[in-house]
């Protein structure tokens, strides 16, 4: 028996202690149910502010428990220059061509198909979007950039 509960009478050191063990979560506990990502997913981002320093710098930043996207942007006289990005610490440069992805999951995420492509090693832009699909078999996410109300293609990559 628990101490200070000895001075209560038995019949309410009973109650008394399933309430102390539903307070403090001792009990049996629902079993965790693993959560699937979503088969169509989009993480928009922005420029950076006008004016830092020359170099590389964070635009922004998406972390989940299935992966951590990055987008960085090569700074020069204090303007983004060149927008990549970095899935799980690895830089992406993607393939020329982008992969095969599901025009209803670019569609649902405001990405009008069919799409312009940027020059390899480049990627500008007013906003950024990266598109996560995972209908057909390896998740593949995709670097676009909005120029002029139209999304280009920059990079891409399996997760």
């Amino acid at each position: 028996m628990l101490k200070g509960f000895a001075m209560l009478p038995p019949r309410f050191s009973a109650v008394a202690l399933a309430a102390v063990s539903v307070a403090l979560g001792v009990g049996v506990a629902a079993p965790a149910q693993a959560k699937e990502p979503p088969a169509c997913a989009a993480i928009s981002f922005r420029t950076i502010v006008p004016g830092g320093p020359d170099g590389v710098q964070d635009a922004g930043l998406y972390k989940s428990r299935f992966a951590k996207i990055e987008i960085k942007a090569d700074v020069k006289g204090g303007l983004g220059t060149n927008y990549y990005m970095v899935v799980n610490g690895a830089r992406v440069d993607g393939p020329a061509t982008p992969p095969k992805l599901a025009t209803s999951c670019l569609t649902a995420k405001n990405v009008k198909t069919p799409f312009a492509k940027q020059p390899a090693g480049t990627c500008v832009g007013d906003r950024f979007r990266v598109v996560i699909d995972r209908s057909s078999g390896k998740p593949v996410a995709a670097f676009f950039g909005l120029q002029n109300d139209a999304w280009s293609y920059c990079s891409a990559t399996t997760l």
